[in-house]
């Protein structure tokens, strides 16, 4: 099961599944299941992100969801079709927290040592970026790098997370594209300074185009990456091969800030990262996830 946000040829709001039934309008699905079920305030669902707020994201939901309206209906009705534009699956994060040199192989390939404990940085909510959208790159930055990653989404609030808990925060989990201005992070680290510019700027955090539940992903850590740009393979990696591993990074975090419902942690690339420019088309795929597709443009 797959979950997504989009917008209607009408600019509405909505959410989406894949699943063995096909690709089917799952708000339509709920209000129906609200009203067999006689939901009177449980709310409307527009985005993934309330559901993840509200603990409703699951495999085990969405599956009691469809079966009880199936009883009741066909879901002929409630396929979607024609064009639809696809929206992040969660679109206010109240932080967006990125793992540095989480790959051995790519901390080596940037001349960097294998940290000893977890390095975060953060990414700003505008940089986030839908399934098919563009990244924009300003002029006069030098280089611009791709990174795939696999995204955390937090689904309950915690703080001092103990690491044997840890899995029970998680809603699920989607790809991210940490777009990186590479020489200015470098020119940044040089003088000491942060890399919130070079890793922050509007659209330089691609992510979707699914959210899948935790429970239908049977191991995070058992999920092969791959980063295509024109249809040439550059980034191929393992989440096994992780140097912190998901249960110690919430751990971590946790013991120095909370976690909402709706927080993304980025968990590190592979080796493999390489410049991406104006025209072209980048392709990140996780097994289980799907393929995260942006194309590259110019800043007005």
């Amino acid at each position: 099961m797959k979950a997504f946000s989009y917008f209607t040829e009408k600019n509405e709001p909505r959410i989406g599944i894949e699943s063995d039934e096909g690709r089917l309008n799952f708000t339509q699905i709920w209000s129906y299941f609200k009203e067999i079920k006689k939901f009177p305030h449980a709310p409307e669902l527009y985005f993934l992100q309330l559901m993840v707020e509200l603990d409703y994201f699951s495999q085990e939901t969405f599956d009691k969801v469809l079966q009880i309206v199936k009883d009741f209906r066909g879901l002929t009705d409630l396929h979607i079709s024609g064009n639809i534009r696809y929206d992040v699956p969660i679109s206010r994060p109240s932080k967006i927290l990125c793992l540095g040199r989480n790959y051995r192989a790519h901390a080596q390939e940037m001349n960097n040592p294998v940290p000893e404990a977890p390095i975060f940085f953060a990414k700003m909510p505008s940089a986030l970026l839908a399934h098919e959208g563009a990244i924009r790159i300003p002029g006069g930055i030098g280089r611009v790098d791709h990174e795939i990653e696999l995204a955390v989404i937090i689904g309950k609030k915690g703080r001092n997370i103990k690491e044997e808990k840890a899995m029970e925060h998680v809603a699920g989990y989607t790809i991210a594209d940490d777009v990186t201005a590479r020489e200015m992070q470098k020119a940044e680290a040089a003088k000491g300074k942060p890399w919130t510019l070079a890793k922050g700027m509007d659209t330089f955090c691609p992510m979707g185009p699914y959210l899948v539940p935790a429970d239908a992903v049977a191991d995070a850590h058992n999920l092969k990456m791959e980063l295509s740009v024109n249809g040439e393979t550059r980034q191929k990696g393992h989440t096994g091969d992780m140097v912190f591993k998901l249960p110690e990074l919430i751990s971590y975090i946790s013991r120095f800030m909370t976690l909402e419902a709706g927080d993304i942690i980025l968990t590190g690339t592979p080796e493999g990262v390489s410049p991406i420019k104006p025209g072209d088309r980048i392709e990140c795929r996780v097994d289980q996830l799907g393929a995260l597709v942006n194309t590259v443009m110019a800043a007005d």
